[in-house]
């Protein structure tokens, strides 16, 4: 056997068939990969930087959350004047992975950072991630016409740019990677485009942390408990929670979009009202808790008891702020929604708080972009493998009571998580 194995791979059908594709496949994709990285890398550390100027800036002078709703104008006009062709932002990313039609224009990047900053600057509530998704892929998708690539091989291209995205402002190269493979059809992996994905992750992340130093938050579950049947039949209960709120969170800004976009028909009032609410809300609660990324509070999750409610409060906020017509992406104030709600569990479930916290991080998230795989790589390489089949258990449990829709209107079900369910109403079930 050894010897007809040896002799079929010096045979010129092995050569010209597999080695050799797959060996220009590697040099092809390793250049672009890089290439292509190491900018969204650096475009993420320019971001992330930005991004703690404005923070700090906002806390130091409180007086410029009055502001929010001009900073709405602001925003609404310009998207409303030169940003129409890319106002869709992530959807827009999966919808031209889906049909490719045209190349996404390069002003994604330059008009979301600004708006995500201008939104953080004023006091709204939002994240980072669809920033730098939407500044990956556009930078990404600016080599297909570059270098001349076929509609397949850009589908690779938006792949990578959001791998290098999300890795470079999370510095999670491993579930950037999968991320990048699993959101884009539910239930489904993408596997032609592994290898640019995993390069890409890993060298945007390389740019970000290492070459511009620039670092993220670290989190810890000092305490994990044994891996017993009591101790994961209790994961079960709160798996379901974080699923549950997951949709909600999803369901809660589709629903402040609709009412805004049905009420308000011209588009640049949207986050004027929208600004003025939460500003007023803000100043009637007398505390910026729920407003922009909220990492001290999900920092604190890990460690001391938070008021039950502050889960359903970010919802709010976030859900108004987004909802509204503000640009940002929801990840963070998800994540924020899941250690918070781990938080106010510990009170009844008697696992570690630690645990709870950083199960439900991961849980939400995975719950509101159906990406279980991702989010529990994330928890592994966030708080380390010691937990990794609590957080596997809360984020595959999530995924499945969380519903089939998400925080992305134009993800595709590829296998749906309830066939029945199907049976009964149809769906859009999507082969690509």
């Amino acid at each position: 056997m050894l010897e007809r194995i040896k002799a079929y791979l010096k045979t010129k059908e092995f050569l010209q068939l597999e080695f050799l594709p797959s060996f220009v496949f590697t040099l092809k994709w390793l250049l672009i990969s890089g290439i292509v990285a190491f900018i969204a890398g650096s475009a993420s550390a320019f971001f992330l930087v930005s991004l703690n100027w404005v923070t700090d800036y906002r806390e130091a002078n409180l007086w410029i959350i009055a502001f929010l709703p001009l900073g709405g104008l602001i925003i609404g006009l310009t998207y409303h004047y030169k940003g129409q062709s890319v106002s869709k932002g992530n959807n827009q990313l999966l919808e031209e992975f889906y049909n490719p039609q045209k190349t996404i224009p390069l002003r994604m990047a330059p008009l979301v950072l600004f708006g995500t900053l201008a939104t953080h600057l004023f006091g709204g509530s939002a994240g980072r991630e669809g920033t730098a998704v939407q500044m990956g892929g556009a930078i990404a998708d600016q080599f297909t016409k570059w270098f001349k690539l076929t509609k397949e091989d850009r589908k690779i291209l938006i792949t990578i740019g959001v791998a290098s995205g999300f890795s470079s402002v999370f510095g999670t190269p491993l579930a950037g990677a999968v991320f990048a493979l699993e959101w884009l059809i539910i239930g489904r992996i993408r596997y032609e485009a592994i290898l640019p994905a995993f390069i890409s992750a890993y060298v945007a992340n390389y740019a970000c942390s290492e070459f511009w130093n620039v670092h993220h938050t670290h989190y810890e579950i000092p305490l994990v408990p044994e891996i017993n049947l009591p101790n994961l039949l209790w994961m079960i209960p709160a798996g379901i929670a974080f699923g549950l709120v997951g949709r909600l969170f999803a369901k809660a800004t589709h629903t402040w979009s609709q009412i805004f976009n049905s009420k308000i028909k011209y588009p640049p009032l949207r986050p004027v009202i929208g600004g003025a609410l939460v500003a007023l809300i803000v100043w009637s609660m007398g505390t910026t808790k729920y407003i922009g990324l909220g990492i001290p509070t999900i920092v604190d999750a890990f460690t001391e008891s938070l008021p039950w409610y502050d889960s359903l409060a970010k919802i709010f906020m976030t859900s108004l702020t987004l909802g509204s017509g503000f640009k940002g992406g929801e990840v963070t104030p998800l994540f924020y929604t899941g250690a918070t709600l781990g938080n106010a569990l510990s009170g009844i479930i008697p696992l570690p708080m630690a645990l709870l916290a950083g199960a439900g991080f991961v849980g939400v998230f995975s719950g509101a972009t159906n990406t279980p795989l991702a989010c529990t790589l994330m928890g592994i390489e966030l708080f380390g493998a010691e937990a990794g089949i609590f957080i596997g258990l809360a984020c595959v449990l999530a995924y499945k009571f969380s519903g089939h829709s998400g925080i992305y209107n134009s993800q595709i079900i590829g296998s749906p998580k309830s066939r029945k369910r199907f049976d009964k109403k149809g769906s859009k079930l999507g082969e690509l």
